[in-house]
């Protein structure tokens, strides 16, 4: 066989293109070489004969079929990677608005079973007030805390921590023990949700994607669980165990502890936002004391003390409303159904007044929802209509209900992002212990000067929130 290198037939050019693209040397050397394509395929026919150069790819068309192939398989791969991301955010979504339910829960229990407590352990308002102190400290302990905490263990094992506390403050209430233990109870319970509120909003605020819209399907869950739970608590108020209610929430309580576990395994915050394809936010390159910084923060300052005002109305409103009703509206034993409905409101209002919100400006929406709801709430206070009263009510909440979204989904856009967490979070747990610090002062008010004392307290407080988003800024300042 002649050597092709040495063959004078072939000219320089020939000698100098690669072999697998010199078919036409295969085709003279047929009996001894086959026609193969890089890839080792024959092109031979069923002759024997080489196939006619034009019929086998070139090496370009080989190239481009096998970078065609390269190409899609690594398309398929980045759609089954954004599918699992899209998976694992929605899941940890899920968890959080889960835990947010059980806290609309607790929020939502304890107004229709005052009235029972009060009969149960013959105390007035006044010691029956001393729920809403101890459930005060529990909520500033946990909003105190959790800076702390969330520094030290991160966020997952902070919710779960929140969330045995809860547990543990169920298991105080439950068996309907002395009303020291009650208030024990309480107290716990608010230490372990101003933690998990406070850690399911920062994560939630750290997301780079549709946070208004999270923000408030999160608020969403909890009017769900506020407005579910007096339907239950109401039964129990008249059966003959009332603290059985809090089995039920401890039942829940288990499996949010459960639930936040698997979902979350005990990461940080960083590593839970990498298994849903988000990149860590900015770092904090200060050697300041974190607590220094956020404390410095005027915008904290504020937002806390109008979320402070804000959580407090609604909780003083979904549970004093009853006994409110009871006393001065000659409601029964189904008045209870009223703070259902003002928390159902509270959880439409955070779903279906979202496009109205967008359209008319988030700042303006919560001055314009405000006035109309001060006008609604002075009806409640000088209409003796029980009818009139329920369904004023109802309004309130409804609008109502986007405030708190709202407040948080601006506090994300106006604050130092590697702050975020804590920030929020101490928010979150400052405003909560608003749930328990307006309605202790709604139960010394009226046990000085009765129950009517509760409309023009809600009244103020309302005028006053409305005055302190006025100065919250509108835009981050520069740091």
């Amino acid at each position: 066989m002649d050597n092709p290198v040495t063959d004078p037939e072939i000219s320089h050019s020939e000698r100098l293109r690669p072999e697998f693209e010199s078919f036409e040397l295969d085709t003279r050397h047929k009996d001894n070489v086959h026609a193969l394509t890089p890839d080792g395929v024959d092109f031979r026919d069923n002759t024997g004969k080489a196939k006619h150069q034009d019929t086998v790819p070139t090496v370009h068309e080989a190239s481009a079929h096998l970078f065609e192939g390269t190409r899609n398989a690594q398309a398929d791969s980045t759609e089954a990677q954004l599918s699992r991301y899209r998976w694992n955010s929605r899941l940890h979504f899920a968890a959080l608005c889960y835990s947010y339910l059980l806290e609309g829960w607790n929020d939502g229990s304890l107004g229709p079973l005052l009235p029972r407590i009060q009969r149960q352990y013959k105390i007035g308002f006044d010691i029956v007030s001393l729920l809403f102190v101890f459930s005060t400290l529990g909520f500033i302990g946990g909003a105190m805390s959790n800076v702390y905490l969330n520094q030290r263990l991160g966020f997952g094992k902070v919710m779960v921590i929140g969330a045995l506390f809860q547990l543990g403050g169920y298991a105080f209430i439950s068996p309907g023990g002395p009303f020291p233990t009650i208030c024990a109870g309480v107290g716990l319970a608010g230490f372990g949700i101003a933690m998990q509120m406070a850690q399911a909003n920062g994560f939630v605020g750290s997301l780079k994607e549709n946070t208004r819209v999270k923000f408030g399907i999160l608020h969403a869950s909890y009017g769900l669980g506020a407005f579910v739970s007096p339907l239950v608590a109401t039964h129990f108020s008249t059966a003959s165990h009332w603290s059985f209610h809090y089995v039920i929430a401890g039942g829940i309580a288990v499996s949010n502890v459960v639930l936040l576990t698997a979902v979350f395994r005990l990461r940080r915050q960083d590593d839970v936002l990498a298994e849903a394809g988000q990149t860590a936010g900015e770092a904090n390159t200060s050697t300041e004391n974190v607590y220094h910084q956020i404390l410095r923060l005027k915008e904290v300052h504020l937002l806390s003390i109008f979320c402070l005002i804000y959580v407090g109305i609604e909780v003083t409103l979904g549970g004093w409303i009853v006994t409110f009703i009871v006393d001065k509206r000659g409601g029964g034993a189904t008045a209870g159904y009223i703070s259902s409905g003002f928390f159902g409101g509270l959880m439409l209002g955070r779903l279906i007044l979202m496009w109205l919100n967008q359209k008319i400006g988030e700042r303006r929406a919560i001055m314009l929802y405000g006035v109309i709801a001060i006008g609604l709430e002075v009806t409640v206070w000088v209409v003796p209509s029980l009818l009139e009263n329920a369904i004023a009510v109802s309004f309130v909440g409804l609008l109502f209900g986007p405030m708190y979204p709202i407040m948080m989904n601006h506090s994300t856009s106006i604050l130092p992002k590697w702050l975020l967490t804590g920030a929020v979070g101490y928010i979150a747990g400052i405003g909560q212990a608003g749930s328990a610090v307006l309605p202790l002062v709604t139960g010394l008010l009226a046990s000085k000067f009765g129950i009517g004392s509760l409309q023009p307290l809600v009244v103020s407080m309302m005028s006053t929130m409305i005055v302190l988003w006025a100065l919250v800024p509108k835009a981050r300042r520069i740091d």
